[in-house]
This record gives C-alpha cells, structure tokens and sequence, in this order.
C-alpha cells in the first residue's frame, strides 16, 4: 500500500479528526462519534476509508467493531517523513561545512 492513499485519507478534516481521537486507544463507531458534526454511519464510512488505506485496524467484541490505530500504516508514513529528515540533515551539514571552508 502507498503512502500517497494514506495521505488521501486523511485529507478530509472529519476523517482526520476520527484518526486522531484514535490515539487515546480502541473504540467503538459510538464512542469515535460522540462530539463529531457527522453520524455514526458516516463516522463508519470513514472508519473503512482509513482501513482501506492501511491506517486503521479493526476486530469484533461481540456485536461491535473496535477500531484501532494500524502501527505498520504509521510506520510507512514515519518512513516516507524521515527521507525528507535525512535530506535536510545532509543540506544543513553541507551548509555548516561550506561555511568553515
């Protein structure tokens, strides 16, 4: 999976909002919904919008689906941020190194 549909999906403002308040933990479509302006069957389309990217994971506890942060979906975007670390590290150690020559 690429890095660009997770970036896609978390576009939206709503999406995104979903996401992070998975950072406290697992929850339920009920408990992600509560204090957002969308429905439950909204916060559900964007629930398998992040899962399709790759961001988010899901199981069953009974007759619920508990949603959770997907940690490999994270890394791929840690990996992709820190090229772009990597590269200006080097810039800034070129700059530092032209500036003593």
């Amino acid at each position: 999976m690429t890095y660009e549909l997770k970036f896609e999906a978390l576009a939206v403002p709503t999406r995104r909002a979903v996401f992070e308040k998975l950072r406290a933990g697992p929850a339920s479509v009920g408990v992600l919904a509560e204090g957002l302006p969308v429905s439950r069957p909204a916060v559900s389309q964007h629930l398998k919008v992040l899962k399709d990217a790759g961001l988010v994971l899901e199981h069953r506890e009974g007759v619920k689906r508990i949603y959770r942060l997907d940690t490999e979906g994270l890394r791929e975007m840690r990996d992709y941020f820190d090229r772009f670390w990597d590269t200006a590290l080097d810039a800034y150690k070129r700059s530092l190194e032209a500036k003593d020559a």
